[in-house]
């Protein structure tokens, strides 16, 4: 049970397993503030409900905890290669490491092309997806407006707190 785990922790190290789950600082201390938090299912609707208070700088904010995929194709084949002991990220970004040259230079320029158009990292809830349906959610996001692609990059920084909530168990 993550509650279980969580509702033990000392504080610090509470603080440490929920900056790893979300890293907006807001969303960490709103949950700290709950504990304990008795059943899995109450934690996961404290973090809804959570997050649900989170303005824009927190959103931000939680999103610049996420690796960057930028411009170094070197540092995108080693980060994607499926190699060691993968952090979270990583894992959850398994789909990728089977990407042909050609994917991972399309998924480069076009995180850089969506950082550029909105100010912030592409975040998709990337377990289980192959690198061709992120690439391909990528390019289907890039005609959004900036408004709704903040709502919906939210939406998916949600979906991806709560896989890393079940994560701590």
């Amino acid at each position: 049970m993550s509650a279980a785990r969580l509702d033990a922790m000392d504080e610090a190290e509470a603080r440490a397993a929920l900056t790893r789950c979300c890293g907006a600082t807001r969303w960490v201390e709103g949950m700290l503030a709950r504990r304990p938090f008795g059943s899995d299912p109450a934690l996961h609707r404290a973090a809804d409900e959570v997050w649900a208070t989170m303005g824009r700088d927190d959103v931000l904010e939680a999103f610049s905890h996420h690796p960057r995929i930028g411009a170094d194709l070197d540092a995108l084949r080693e980060k994607f290669a499926g190699k060691g002991d993968l952090g979270w990220s990583r894992r959850e970004q398994e789909g990728i490491h089977e990407a042909d040259e050609a994917t991972l230079e399309a998924l480069r320029d076009g995180n850089l092309a969506y950082e550029e158009r909105f100010g912030f990292l592409f975040i998709v809830c990337a377990t289980g997806k192959t690198a061709a349906e992120m690439l391909a959610l990528l390019r289907q996001r890039l005609h959004n407006t900036p408004e709704d692609e903040l709502r919906i990059a939210a939406a998916e920084q949600a979906k991806i707190m709560h896989l890393r909530l079940e994560k701590l168990a």
